[in-house]
């Protein structure tokens, strides 16, 4: 007589992995399998119906339903309280059980010291290179007699398992921002504007835009006409090409609807063709309030930006002399502290309002007071 099927249960998050596991030609057959057998014994499948469409007994389907069912709390404490090793605890569950056999080639220790190997910069080593390659691995380790031999694809899957990637690399932006206070107040600052902007947009039309430059761009021309895809053989583009020597683009992002914004096309990126790229930006709705995130760069906070919005908004009040670094906006100089509004701050007409955004990290938060008007802040 046949038994009760062990009772599948699964997260959202854990199905997606699964299905995702299912259809991977990366991964090994017996993972595959397994993974399907869990997403049809969620549906409600009987085992003799899943061992018909994996290629499987009736057995192995249950052995595999009670495994399930066996780790499931486990991996449900990973996905609370590490989400980001869910992935590798669910293949450890649907892996096969240590068995017995030849020890390892290889001890922990070594493993260990042959992943932080891979974690150092190769110029310690003294090794000419950018980046470690798994031959260079290999060779290292043999070299520090990590290990007597090793081949490069064992590295591979050491690392593998460690998800450790030497050969990859992403950009950042280190701040000169040397005060680490000041710097998280600034960030906060920055993404409490980025935050606050779908809410501003639907309330009264504001637009938060971040703008900023491409440049060197190269304007490059093919010699010849690209020839079209024929059967059995791609597309083709000349190789040689004429330079039209580089171009600057300036371009806005709305950070609500990812639209760009009025992407300007220029020789060079100086203080007029920043101020003219802002003035065709808000005239695109010269009724709403525009809020441009932008750097620190001098063509961002310059005179003649100051003088654009205080035209614009019709500010009657004089605009004072320019100092050497910072604009002066009647006897007030950039650098208002931060979560604080200079004294006395201009009453403006909703129709442009203009932020600078110190050391690419700061913009400052500026509520409106009144539906009648707006504050203008040219600070850090």
């Amino acid at each position: 007589m046949a038994g009760t099927a062990a009772k599948i249960i699964i997260s959202e998050r854990q199905q997606k992995l699964l299905e995702e596991f299912s259809k991977s030609r990366m991964i090994g057959k017996c993972i595959v399998q397994r993974a399907t057998i869990i997403l049809l014994g969620f549906t409600g499948m009987l085992n003799e119906e899943i061992a018909l469409q994996v290629g499987l007994n009736r057995q192995q389907v249950g052995t595999w339903r009670r495994r399930w069912r066996d780790a499931w709390k486990a991996l449900c404490v990973w996905e609370c309280t590490e989400p980001h090793r869910l992935r590798e605890a669910i293949l450890d569950a649907l892996s096969d059980a240590p068995r017995p056999g030849t020890p390892p080639t290889f001890s922990a220790e070594q493993v260990s010291q042959i992943v932080a190997l891979a974690c150092e910069p190769p110029k310690l080593s003294g090794r000419p290179i950018g980046h470690w390659t798994l031959r260079e691995l290999r060779d290292e380790a043999i070299e520090r007699k990590i290990v007597t031999d090793i081949s490069a694809s064992q590295i591979g899957r050491f690392l593998q398992q460690a998800a450790v990637q030497p050969h990859r690399k992403k950009m950042w932006l280190n701040t000169t921002e040397k005060d680490p206070q000041k710097f998280q107040a600034e960030v906060e600052n920055v993404c409490h504007t980025y935050l606050e902007a779908a809410a501003k947009a639907a309330t009264d039309g504001t637009h938060t835009v971040s703008v900023d430059e491409a440049t060197s761009l190269q304007a490059i021309e093919r010699n010849a006409p690209d020839k079209p895809a024929q059967p059995d053989s791609v597309s083709k583009q000349e190789f040689e090409y004429t330079r039209h020597g580089t171009t600057t683009l300036t371009a806005g992002l709305d950070v609500v609807t990812g639209m760009i914004i009025c992407p300007t096309l220029e020789a060079t990126r100086t203080e007029p063709e920043f101020v003219a790229h802002i003035a065709r930006t808000v005239d695109t709705d010269p009724a709403a309030e525009w809020i441009f995130v932008v750097d620190c760069l001098n063509t961002h906070m310059s005179e003649s930006l100051v003088k654009f919005v205080a035209e614009r908004c019709r500010l009657p009040d004089a605009l004072g002399k320019k100092r050497r670094r910072h604009p002066r906006i009647n006897g007030y100089t950039q650098g208002v502290p931060v979560g604080r509004h200079p004294p006395n701050p201009f009453r403006l007409s909703p129709e442009a309002q203009l932020v600078a955004q110190p050391d690419r990290d700061h913009l400052r938060d500026h509520p409106p007071e009144a539906p009648a008007g707006r504050e203008l802040h040219v600070g850090s």
